[in-house]
C-alpha cells in the first residue's frame, strides 16, 4: 500500500512538473528592468575560412556570412556574432552585432576597418529588428538564432543552422500545432 502511495505521489509530482507557466506583464517588466548587458570583448577580425552564407530575402545581390568562430550566446541572452556583408564588387563591410532575442532588439558593437582592426559604435544602441525584406538581422533573428524570440541554446545549434539555412525549431514554431 505504501508503495501505491508513493508511485502515486512521483506521478503527481511529474503531471504538474509540465512546461513553466507563462509570466505575467509584471514579471517580464520586472525581469526586463533587472536586466543587465555582459561584458563584450570585441572578437578578432573575421577569416574566410570561418564564414558561413546565409540568404537574405531582398537582401540584392549582396552574399551575407557569418564567421561562425566569432558566435557566442552570452549569459545575459544576447547572441553575438561578426557579420560580413559583401557586395557584388567584393566590397566588404565588416560588423560584431549582437541580437538580444527576447526583445526583438540588436545592436551593433563596433565595424571593422580597412587594417584589420574594429572601430567602436559610437552610441551603440539597442534598436527594433526590421521586419521588412532585405533585412538581415530579422533573418539571424528569425530563422536561425532566436527561434521563439529565444536565443539558441548552444553556439553548435546556431553555427548548425547557418550551416543548414535555418534553425529547425524555427520552422517547426511557425508552423504550429
Amino acid at each position: 500500500m505504501r508503495a501505491l502511495a508513493s508511485v502515486a505521489f512521483c506521478l503527481a509530482l511529474v503531471a504538474c512538473a509540465g512546461d513553466a507557466p507563462e509570466q505575467s506583464d509584471w514579471e517580464r517588466a520586472h525581469e526586463a528592468l533587472n536586466w543587465q548587458e555582459s561584458r563584450v570583448a570585441l572578437p578578432v577580425q573575421p577569416r574566410s575560412a570561418n564564414l558561413v552564407e546565409f540568404e537574405v530575402d531582398g537582401g540584392a545581390d549582396f552574399h551575407f556570412l557569418v564567421d561562425a568562430s566569432t558566435l557566442t550566446v552570452g549569459s545575459d541572452g544576447v547572441v553575438r556574432y561578426v557579420l560580413v556583408a559583401r557586395s557584388p564588387e567584393g566590397a566588404e563591410n565588416v560588423s560584431f552585432e549582437g541580437l538580444r532575442c527576447r526583445d526583438g532588439e540588436y545592436k551593433i558593437y563596433a565595424t571593422g576597418s580597412g587594417n584589420g582592426t574594429w572601430l567602436s559604435t559610437r552610441e551603440a544602441r539597442w534598436r527594433p529588428v526590421e521586419q521588412s525584406a532585405g533585412s538581415w538581422h530579422k533573418t539571424l533573428a528569425n530563422d536561425y538564432f532566436c527561434p521563439a524570440k529565444e536565443p539558441i541554446r548552444t553556439i553548435a545549434e546556431g553555427v548548425d543552422a547557418l550551416r543548414r539555412g535555418g534553425n529547425p525549431r524555427a520552422g517547426e514554431l511557425r508552423r504550429g500545432p
